[in-house]
């Protein structure tokens, strides 16, 4: 351990230690300082508080990481500690140790793993936001309070507004509705005739969502499945004991309603909760079900935690969750750092779901992540999907996790039929690729007369996916990257969707100027004006991140589609999964193609469960749903296995040819990609560290690389990778890290480690 030396403190002389601590500095560098604590601060510190430390010449915040040091320096040759930030630890004792779990396994600096568990609100000593109140104080002597009318009639107008309200109202409401000055509330104040209070003011997120479907679960009586998996997790909730509980329900079968109970069971009992969900969308209908459910039941707060909240609305639930105030947390992947006390359940839903893994530094998984922390707090983790990961599947063959099968839809409700359109069929009885299918565009009039509502969904927005030339092949592509223009046709513009980068759309071929040039491909644009050709009078909605940029956009329009104001919605992933609509009888997969072939070993398992998903929309109320999957690979296994409902089939053949190339889950994976403008430089380095890795780790790791990524060039940056197989990460990660500190990298070369990848463009 480093220790921070005497110096520039901020304290005087007088100042006496009151023992040592030894903190994890906010500043710039990974390692362990000690400090002393200034008499004034005894008592007051303890593992997890925040602090300010003087480092050099400045001061840098810190997480106290435990009280001692085994340092053998002398404490009066140590600096002191300058600030305590907040007088409530803001890491629990799991999360502190997590933070060092992380920082082995994840290969990932302390410094980034804190300031994602700790929010900048939290970081910057924000504090509660506090509303002035005002209210009737002394009764002033008639003479004086009919002079006041006279002799400043704003103030006398004031008073008696003040005095007419049943309860103490906002100060700023009151001044601005009858438009007076501070300061002519500040001579009442004075005069000990109108009191002034000050109360906390709380942000409470999807207040709106309190009263919506929040009492679906009333009175319901759970079906022999959900009751016998609920009853299985219940026995490891009630025993304190860790386990981990995989529930494997088809879309529709009530997974949402045994979380519920569990819950219940875990607030009552006087435990906490959190329940992870893979996408922000779709916190707001699950904090509404959770709110409804637990407030009626038991008086329980239920909070939301996601990057989207502003500093003001995350730093009220922080507070709430660290205060013990709030019992269960609702939220994104990063909810899984949520500070609350005596921790008893987790809850990952749509646990398949890739968005849980981070794809910045810290690269952690929060279902992983999610275990981990059960188990350092003796809780249950239940793990829910209609078409789970191999990974935990592979965990559950092999004992680690117990699982559970729901089968049916509650009350019985049949599962989508689903029609599989061969699109190479469309393609010659019609000019072009059309987006819809004419089965398709028939279902969908079949389901407007009848006011029922439709869902197509591609992920791909834009109007088409690219412009090409049929004179001499020339396609436009981005300048800055591996990839090909997007055609928008709302501002005739291309655009990239991964720079960002933009320039119109030209009127004739750059290459060899010729007049033909055209877009090939589809995006929810083009899908969205040929709805528009097939159902005239229809409402419709495009989710996308192009139409959804300001914040709340996305819950208004799902607002109105539960309304029925809505008839059709196409959208990109963002409506894929998690989404209930009762009045949903038709969906559509407009390219069922565009997961199936992008170079990952994933692919197929990507396909299958975008199309369990994405079908699993439809049906879900009380008529049966249809859904069109439009493929130019009918007969691939994936759409083949999801069109029957075969999950045990598909999951058979995958793990075969999983265990055929030995890949995960039958192996850890470990990603290691470097980049830098000049290609020939980042390949020499690259190469250069493989041998270095090869005499170091020898047989412990199959090395595979370095070759150019699937996206070779991003941003004007070339990228190459290094794949290691290997069956400990634990085994390894530790040398590959010491490697890496010894190796000398040039300064315009960059590598990322990422341990248990998802992405692998």
């Amino acid at each position: 351990m480093r220790l921070a030396r005497e110096g520039e403190g901020g304290f005087s002389s007088q100042d006496m230690e009151s023992g040592v601590v030894s903190v994890f500095p906010l500043a710039g560098f990974d390692k362990e300082l000690a400090y002393r604590v200034p008499a004034h601060l005894a008592g007051k510190l303890g593992p997890g508080s925040l602090v300010r430390v003087p480092i050099r010449r400045a001061h840098a915040l810190a997480v106290v990481s435990r009280l001692g040091t085994n340092e053998s320096l002398p404490p009066e040759r140590m600096k002191l500690v300058s600030q305590l930030v907040h007088d409530l630890p803001v890491l629990p004792p799991d999360l502190l140790e997590m933070a060092r779990w992380m920082r082995g396994y994840y290969a990932a600096s302390l410094e980034s793993i804190l300031e994602t568990m700790v929010p900048a609100a939290v970081r910057k000593g924000t504090r509660m936001k506090v509303e002035v109140l005002l209210e009737a104080g002394e009764t002033p002597p008639p003479e004086e309070e009919a002079a006041l009318g006279k002799r400043a009639p704003r103030q006398a107008a004031l008073l008696k507004c003040v005095r007419e309200q049943i309860r103490p109202q906002p100060k700023t409401l009151l001044l601005k509705r009858l438009n007076v000055s501070p300061q002519t509330c500040r001579a009442l104040v004075e005069k000990g005739w109108i009191r002034e209070t000050r109360q906390r003011v709380e942000r409470t997120v999807y207040e709106d969502e309190f009263g919506r479907a929040e009492l679906a679960g009333e009175g319901v009586t759970l079906n022999p499945e959900q009751q016998a998996a609920a009853d299985a997790a219940r026995v490891s909730v009630e025993a304190g004991r860790f386990a981990v509980h995989l529930l494997h329900g088809v879309t529709g079968s009530g997974k949402t309603e045994v979380y519920l109970r569990l819950l219940q069971d875990v607030v009552e009992r006087g435990g906490s909760g959190i329940f992870l969900v893979p996408e922000v969308v779709l916190t707001p209908q699950t904090v509404g079900r959770l709110r409804g459910r637990l407030l009626r039941e038991s008086g329980a707060k239920t909070v939301v935690w996601h990057s989207h909240l502003s500093d003001g609305e995350r730093l009220d639930a922080w507070e709430a969750m660290v205060s013990g105030e709030a019992r269960v947390v609702v939220g994104a992947r990063s909810a899984v750092f949520a500070p609350l006390p005596n921790l008893r359940l987790i809850i990952v839903d749509e646990e398949h779901e890739p968005a849980y893994k981070q794809e910045e530094t810290p690269r952690y998984h929060g279902r992983d992540a999610a275990v981990y922390r059960a188990k350092l707090n003796n809780a249950v983790c239940i793990l829910g999907s209609a078409t789970p990961s191999l990974e935990s599947l592979h965990n559950t063959a092999k004992g680690k996790y117990q699982a559970s099968r729901l089968l049916k839809r509650v009350d019985d409700r049949k599962l989508p039929l689903i029609h599989v359109v061969d699109m190479r069929h469309e393609l010659l009885r019609k000019k072009g690729t059309p987006p819809l299918s004419s089965l398709l565009a028939e279902m969908m009039r079949g389901r407007f007369e009848a006011r029922e509502q439709t869902i197509l969904f591609l992920n791909r927005r834009g109007y088409s996916s690219s412009l090409i030339c049929p004179d001499c092949g020339h396609v436009c592509g981005c300048d800055h990257c591996s990839v090909t223009l997007t055609f928008h046709r709302t501002d005739d513009t291309l655009k990239c969707h991964l720079c960002g980068h933009e320039r119109p759309a030209p009127r004739a071929c750059p290459q060899c100027s010729s007049p033909k040039i055209r877009w090939r491909g589809f995006g929810t644009q083009r899908v969205e004006e040929a709805i528009r050709q097939v159902l005239p009078k229809a409402t419709i909605a495009r989710i996308d991140t192009d139409t959804m940029s300001r914040k709340h956009r996305f819950r208004e329009v799902l607002a109105d589609f539960r309304l029925g104001r809505i008839d059709v919605v196409i959208g990109t992933q963002m409506i894929a999964k998690g989404l209930d609509f009762p009045n949903v009888t038709l969906v559509g997969l407009v390219d069922a193609d565009l997961s199936l072939h992008i170079p990952d070993f994933r692919a197929g398992e990507r396909t299958f469960q975008l199309l369990v998903q994405v079908s699993g929309r439809a049906g879900r109320g009380d008529r049966s749903g249809d859904v069109v999957v439009q493929t130019f690979t009918p007969h691939a296994g994936p759409i083949q296995y999801a069109r029957r409902g075969d999950f045990d089939g598909f999951l058979e053949e995958e793990m075969e040819a999983r265990r055929q190339f030995n890949y995960p889950p039958f192996r850890h994976l470990i990603h290691h990609l470097f980049h830098g403008r000049n290609p020939d430089k980042v390949l020499f380095f690259a190469e250069q560290w493989v041998k270095e890795v090869e005499k170091t780790l020898g047989d412990r790791v199959e090395i595979r690389g370095p070759a150019p990524a699937p996206l070779e060039k991003a941003k004007d940056v070339y990228r190459f990778q290094v794949w290691y197989f290997c069956a400990s990460v634990p085994r390894v990660i530790g040398d590959l890290q010491a490697l890496r500190a010894a190796f000398k990298w040039a300064d315009d070369v960059s590598q990322v480690l990422d341990v248990d990848p998802v992405n692998l463009m």
